[in-house]
């Protein structure tokens, strides 16, 4: 056990505020009941900086903090990728994407498929998204953030799964996405912060007192190869991250599937009170995302090299161990800040799976499958139920979809990969070509899944992020295959008619980005 009382008074102390602050912000006024509205996309009223908070928030969970550390361990900065590569395409979204959204006024990602294209569609992709959703993102995540717990704490995975989800669901079920967003704020400074300091602590330790910088230097020196941005074929992990496809092949789709048209992310954007600050959020977000890596892939390579050392007392018996098990070099009470901190990541992705699961079960399938009108309450109680049920479901079938992965953050990339190459196609091609029919979109999400679950029995040896690039380009020639005439639907992509000019300001900012990619890369190609 690595947790002191006071380290557990202070966790405790943190979910106290957290639950405080959420009823707070997401308390209606005098006469107000929350409407779908208010629940589903917090009213419309979010400003830039709880959108790009919530981005992160909900991005930056179990599986990012626990899994990428785990793979960095094992891989090294290669896994960054993921990360950097996510802060370029978070720009692109906000140029190209979120103003198309935006402007139809939708408030799930299957609506804009049914405007677009069907109803056949949208039924098809909502069921596709609220298994992974539930089978993949909310199972990883409580799985991971149990082992933690357990790691930490003595706790058994089981009781930390229980507790993570009694946490998640008593704030989130009555605010909705507001209480979610505007917490998230709170939360990302708790899990900057904490991170930073972790990373601080752990090059520190890696120099026998030397200074950070010095131990960063230590790094290069004992594990050249962890920073290597670029995998070559003899690499045991080529198969995780197949060389250049990582900034020229499958890693486009599996970052534009997850930005621009995934549910539990984009739903903060929608919820903006306006287009610029909609922007401006994605734009904080991606700057975020820059620093991700100093906080989740370093302290895994510097796990990694204090294991090498039979004097550090750092023993990594499973790679996934090596963020928790780095905690053990934390003072009392600062590893009660970061312990919550995790804990905050962990139930702030939760909330938000939750609440999109509630969104699009609700707003796509239940309200216009019911045969009878729907009050806005009646619609709010529902998606509390079902965001409930999910997460129970989820609870339940972790630990046998988990127990024996050896890096969980692959097995949630490998598994959305079965979706991901039909969904980028779909949208892709449904936004930006207006010969796009119903009929292409509903063979190129059924080929996604099946043909991807083929490719990888029949072709094992094909690394699932060029399956994905592959899956892709066959998804979009089945949609040109079943093309309709571009005077079909005159309106339904009509982007030529959509201002999507950036500000200045979002051009400024994304030309540094941009230009701290091309640095980084060039750096440690």
């Amino acid at each position: 056990m690595v947790i002191s009382a006071l380290d557990s008074a202070i966790v405790i102390g943190y979910v106290v505020l957290l639950l405080v602050l959420a009823m707070w912000v997401s308390k209606d006024k005098a006469g107000h009941q929350k409407d779908s509205k208010d629940f589903f996309l917090a009213g419309q009223t979010l400003p830039w900086w709880a959108i790009g908070a919530s981005l992160i928030a909900a991005n930056i969970s179990a599986e990012q903090i626990i899994g990428m550390s785990g793979s960095g361990f094992v891989v090294g900065l290669a896994i960054a990728s993921y990360e950097w590569m996510a802060a370029l395409t978070l720009l692109l979204v906000g140029w190209f994407f979120l103003p198309v959204f935006l402007r139809k006024g939708i408030y799930t990602m299957p609506q804009f498929l049914e405007q677009r294209f069907d109803k056949r569609v949208k039924y098809v992709m909502s069921l596709f998204w609220l298994l992974l959703y539930t089978f993949v993102n909310l199972t990883a995540v409580l799985w991971l953030g149990a082992t933690a717990i357990a790691t930490l704490t003595g706790l058994s995975v089981v009781w930390g799964m229980l507790a993570l989800a009694l946490i998640a669901v008593s704030y989130s079920l009555y605010g909705g996405l507001k209480a979610v967003a505007l917490t998230d704020g709170i939360q990302i400074l708790l899990l900057v912060g904490g991170g930073l300091l972790l990373s601080w602590i752990a090059l520190n330790q890696v120099s026998d007192g030397a200074g950070v910088l010095a131990g960063f230097d230590t790094l290069l020196q004992k594990a050249p190869e962890k920073f290597d941005m670029i995998l070559a074929k003899d690499h045991p992990e080529y198969a995780n991250l197949p060389g250049m496809a990582v900034i020229l092949g499958g890693m486009w789709m599996m970052n534009l599937s997850y930005w621009g048209f995934n549910q539990y992310i984009i739903q903060r954007a929608l919820a903006a009170r306006s287009f610029a600050e909609a922007q401006k959020g994605i734009l904080f977000a991606a700057f975020l995302k820059m620093l991700m890596p100093v906080i989740i892939v370093l302290p895994g390579i510097a796990a990694y090299v204090l294991s090498q050392d039979p004097a550090s007392g750092i023993a990594v018996e499973k790679a996934d161990a090596a963020y928790p098990t780095l905690l053990a070099l934390v003072p009392e009470g600062i590893r009660g800040l970061i312990f919550a901190a995790l804990i905050a990541a962990i139930v702030s992705s939760l909330a938000s799976m939750m609440n999109s699961i509630a969104t699009i079960f609700t707003l796509d399938l239940y309200k216009p499958l019911s045969k009878t009108s729907k009050t806005e309450q009646q619609l709010v109680g529902v998606g509390r139920l079902v965001s409930g049920l999910a997460l129970l479901i989820a609870v339940l079938v972790a630990k046998p979809l988990l127990g024996n992965f050896p890096q969980a953050f692959q097995y949630i990339q490998e598994f959305t990969g079965f979706f991901t190459p039909g969904i980028c196609a779909i949208f892709m091609l449904g936004i930006f070509w207006k010969g796009a029919s119903g009929n292409g979109a509903l063979a190129a999400a059924l080929l996604s899944c099946f043909g991807s679950l083929a490719m990888k029995l029949l072709l094992p040896e094909v690394p699932f992020m060029d399956r994905v690039g592959y899956i892709f380009l066959l998804c979009c020639v089945v949609m040109w295959l079943l093309r309709q005439p571009a005077k079909a639907e005159p309106e339904a992509a009509a982007v030529s008619t959509l201002d999507m000019t950036p500000s200045r300001f979002y051009l400024h900012g994304s030309a540094i980005i941009s230009m701290l990619l091309v640095y980084l890369y060039w750096q440690f190609w």
